[in-house]
């Protein structure tokens, strides 16, 4: 238990300090924009209480706010995807249940359902986001666009990230 707690405290860190710090300053266009912060929320494990991930999602989203300036999108948009974590992990769980202390990687999980899993969250939060963000309709297709590119690019990195830092860790 207080393994995981320092184990996401840590990767809570690492992923403002990479967002702040890396990702704010690349620039891939108008259209895509990285955000691969919601890997926090994304890796937590299944067993977390949903109300600690609704407070970890809303604070994250919160310290980024704080660095972007943005007046609560990033929180209001990961408190979303908080919020509907428990719902997509719930239609995606497999018949016998999620096995205790694993973590929602493509290890444990594989990788058509991590994709699933994944795409599914970081799409909902960029559509939140960004619609927020521009807050009208006229732009709709453009905002869209925005949306889709945005949620690809920021799939790409997590994927990657996936296999960088999540090894092997079962004994099979």
């Amino acid at each position: 238990m207080i393994n995981n707690v320092i184990k996401n405290s840590i990767r809570f860190i690492l992923l403002v300090l990479l967002q702040v710090l890396i990702v704010q300053n690349i620039r891939l266009g108008s259209y895509i924009i990285l955000l691969p912060y919601i890997l926090f929320i994304l890796l937590l494990p299944f067993e977390t209480p949903k109300l600690v991930v609704l407070i970890s999602s809303f604070f994250i989203g919160f310290i980024i706010d704080m660095f972007y300036d943005t007046a609560g999108i990033h929180a209001a948009a990961c408190t979303l995807i908080g919020f509907s974590r428990y719902y997509i992990l719930k239609l995606l769980s497999p018949r016998e249940g999620y096995d205790p202390g694993l973590l929602p990687t493509v290890d444990s999980m594989g990788s058509v359902w991590f994709i699933t899993y994944a795409s599914l969250i970081i799409f909902i939060h960029h559509l939140f986001f960004f619609y927020l963000e521009i807050f009208r309709f006229d732009e709709f297709f453009r905002t869209m666009l925005r949306v889709i590119l945005s949620s690809i690019g920021t799939f790409v990195f997590v994927y990657v990230v996936q296999f960088l830092f999540y090894k092997k860790h079962r004994n099979e």
